[in-house]
């Protein structure tokens, strides 16, 4: 994958300004979808003529290796932008798909938790760097895949972001680990960033055969109601190939159920941001 050249989607001399949706993926467990989400989100958005960024701010840079760039192979990238400010043009790569850039995890974010710490403002770094960086207003969305933590990496997307998209996996306390995240989010509502809204929660790993997801979905939308998305994330072994040959499950197996089913979210997501739109 090579760095993004000047003119192509999201250059800020080649799009017009435009304020994107900033929207953070997070879950403070693992194991739960969040980097597939993030990934497979973002390739259907960005199939559907949308441009967009994806922002790998999880130190184990899974969705850098998703979207095709090893972990040696890696040049600044997030640490870069989070820690000393660094513009986008420098740090934004390719994709396979023309429409989808990626600031890569780089070798050094896994330090930046502890760098932070002593800086001032250091919940704002994030926010600040895309705030003052005019390329970022060359895109639709902006999506940040965060770290299974409820650190100091998770809180700057928090406050960059406009809104929370949750995926949840269809087992056994998920539902536990979701109450404390919506938890955190008010509480960074209360303090740092009072715009951010929940977009909603996404059930993944959904098994029709297994009697416990039809539970969770079911508990899950009785108690979260509409925040909840209809459309499902089916378990589906063509994900975990296409993310193994570094590719998102669209041009792995655009066939497959999974990557019908982020198609379909996309399509959901598009909606409900143009029914929000109109009622204002």
């Amino acid at each position: 994958m090579s760095k993004s050249p000047t003119g192509r989607p999201g250059d800020s001399t080649a799009a017009a300004v435009r304020t994107p949706h900033i929207i953070a993926v997070a879950n403070q467990k693992g194991g739960v979808g969040k980097t597939t989400t993030a990934i497979n989100l973002a390739t259907a958005l960005a199939l559907q003529d949308k441009r967009v960024l994806l922002i790998d701010l999880d130190p184990q840079g899974n969705a850098s290796t998703g979207l095709g760039i090893a972990y040696d192979g890696r040049d600044a990238g997030a640490y870069a932008l989070i820690a000393e400010g660094a513009a986008l043009d420098g740090l934004i790569c390719d994709t396979a798909i023309e429409s989808l850039h990626l600031v890569p995890a780089d070798n050094e974010l896994a330090g930046a938790e502890i760098e932070l710490v002593d800086r001032e403002r250091r919940e704002y770094c994030l926010k600040q760097a895309l705030d003052d960086d005019p390329r970022a207003q060359g895109y639709d969305f902006i999506l940040i895949d965060c770290p299974p933590s409820l650190g100091l990496l998770t809180l700057n997307a928090l406050i960059a972001a406009g809104s929370v998209l949750v995926p949840l996996q269809c087992e056994f306390f998920a539902l536990e680990g979701v109450s404390q995240l919506i938890r955190t989010v008010d509480r960074v509502r209360r303090a740092f960033n009072p715009t951010l809204r929940m977009e909603g929660l996404v059930l993944t790993m959904f098994d029709r055969r297994n009697n416990l997801s039809e539970l969770v979905a079911a508990d899950a939308r009785g108690f979260f109601g509409e925040q909840v998305f209809e459309t499902v994330i089916p378990r589906n072994i063509r994900i975990s190939e296409a993310q193994s040959h570094g590719k998102p499950a669209h041009l792995y197996d655009a066939k497959s159920s999974g990557a019908v089913a982020y198609a379909a979210l996309a399509d959901e997501l598009l909606a409900r941001l143009a029914d929000k739109k109109a009622a204002r």
